[in-house]
């Protein structure tokens, strides 16, 4: 009872550090952030709003976005709308997030914008569902190679067929959120990704060559589903409304499913096989070196919000290769920051800063990094560059003997579960080095007391 009412008694100052009911435009909730969209951004007082206890940081982005953590925003977010409803403010989600659309192409109309937020919003929704699979399928494989199970045991099988079953038909999933994403009817999206994966493709020759099944991999899918949802909205608008039920998906599916095997997942597999040789490539050549760049990088890449570009080329990674080199380089960004945090900590003398750091310090350590970055690094400057410096050293450590995932899923210490068995060992000891390597940094010559004047 007392932690539920010190959410309710946050969500109510939030709403009146925001100017009241009246000033809420809209809002809505992710993993860590309540993001609210206010009517007057001038009535906000956003420096209250930073200071406010149990906020670990206030982002301006196209919507005010609050940072309270993961688990807590939940409890937050349900207060919020809650006090909304008793004042006759309840917002319709279907309105905000067609605002929030509107308001996404008139703010950020460079192209470069547009794609990478319209890829985040067909892969953002399906993060629980990788999470969960992956950390299924990586403890039923550590299991079995750990000995204590064998692999025919039903035990075993039941795990593999629950944590399998998500990269098996995967390609569903991305096109339905392609088709929603680029306004086209769901379930002719779902069907893109059907006319890629089908096993009955191996049974189609076209110009001398038999079909593969999966070819074009996610890449093709999203091709296809984009392409479906832009044709299906063209032919409706030349159909009858009395035909359209029949007339608008029939001619939308046949048309797309030509091209799909005609030209999407020819090209779709040139772009896949060129995106995963060339960054396989890179990491051969550069060894250490390549290493630490990328892991000294992903942290900037965090706070522009680019780093969700990048969700279908881990995934494109294990489609293609059976695993992926790339996210435990990147998942040292968060280790250089936790242990930077942990300098923090032991060095200030400030109470304040003292509680924003160990209430976003257990967050950070199981891999969901934005209270740290936007509550404590980034405001002080200084040791977010000591913590990128920190996760470029382990990211040369894990790019040195190749460590790499079998899923998808979030960084930290949840991430060892989903790493390749036998080179467990080695990603804690790399998330260990970052850890040092960015407390180190932090603590000789990135933090200073004095440099934490809005935390006094």
């Amino acid at each position: 009872m007392a932690q539920e009412k010190k959410h309710q008694v946050l969500a109510r100052k939030i709403l009146e550090l925001f100017g009241g009911p009246d000033n809420v435009d809209s809002f809505t909730h992710c993993m860590t952030r309540l993001r609210v969209k206010p009517i007057d951004g001038k009535l906000v007082d956003k420096e209250a709003l930073k200071s406010l206890d149990g906020v670990m940081g206030v982002v301006e982005a196209d919507t005010l976005q609050i940072i309270v953590g993961p688990g807590v925003v939940n409890r937050v977010s349900a207060e919020f709308g809650r006090l909304l409803r008793e004042a006759g403010r309840d917002i319709d989600l279907q309105k905000k997030a067609a605002a929030k659309k509107a308001e996404l192409k008139e703010k950020n109309a460079t192209p470069f914008k547009l794609f990478l937020r319209r890829i985040a919003g067909i892969f953002i929704p399906l993060i629980p569902a990788l999470v969960a699979s992956g950390l299924i399928s990586g403890i039923s494989k550590a299991i079995v190679q750990a000995g204590w199970l064998s692999d025919k045991s039903p035990v075993a099988t039941i795990l593999t067929v629950i944590g399998s079953g998500l990269f098996a038909y995967l390609g569903i999933l991305v096109g339905l959120n392609a088709a929603k994403e680029f306004g086209g009817s769901p379930a002719l999206g779902a069907l893109a990704g059907i006319l890629v994966i089908n096993p009955d493709i191996a049974k189609i020759s076209m110009f001398g060559e038999t079909l593969v099944p999966g070819r074009g991999g996610l890449i093709g899918v999203m091709f296809a589903a984009i392409f479906m949802a832009f044709l299906e909205k063209r032919i409706r608008r030349f159909v009858p409304a009395s035909l359209d039920i029949i007339v608008t998906p029939t001619l939308t599916l046949l048309i797309t499913g030509l091209i799909t095997y005609v030209v999407f997942m020819p090209v779709g597999g040139l772009i896949s096989e060129g995106i995963t040789k060339g960054l396989l490539a890179v990491l051969n050549i550069g060894g250490p070196v390549a290493g630490f760049v990328l892991g000294a990088t992903f942290l900037p890449l965090v706070v522009t919000g680019l780093h969700q570009g990048l969700t279908p080329i881990h995934l494109e990674l294990i489609n293609s290769t059976g695993s992926d080199p790339l996210l435990p380089i990147l998942a040292m960004g968060g280790a250089g920051q936790v242990g930077a945090a942990f300098a923090i900590y032991f060095k200030t003398k400030k109470a304040r800063l003292k509680r924003a750091v160990g209430g976003a310090l257990p967050s950070g350590m199981l891999g969901i990094g934005e209270p740290l970055i936007f509550g404590v690094t980034l405001p002080l400057g200084r040791p977010f560059l000591t913590a990128c410096l920190g996760a470029g050293i382990g990211g040369a450590f894990q790019a040195y003997f190749k460590v790499a995932t079998i899923a998808v899923g979030v960084s930290g210490l949840p991430l060892t579960f989903l790493v390749v068995a036998h080179q467990i060992l080695f990603y804690l000891i790399g998330l260990v080095i970052s850890y040092i390597a960015g407390f180190l940094f932090t603590y000789w010559f990135g933090f200073k007391d004095e440099m934490a004047g809005e935390f006094a």
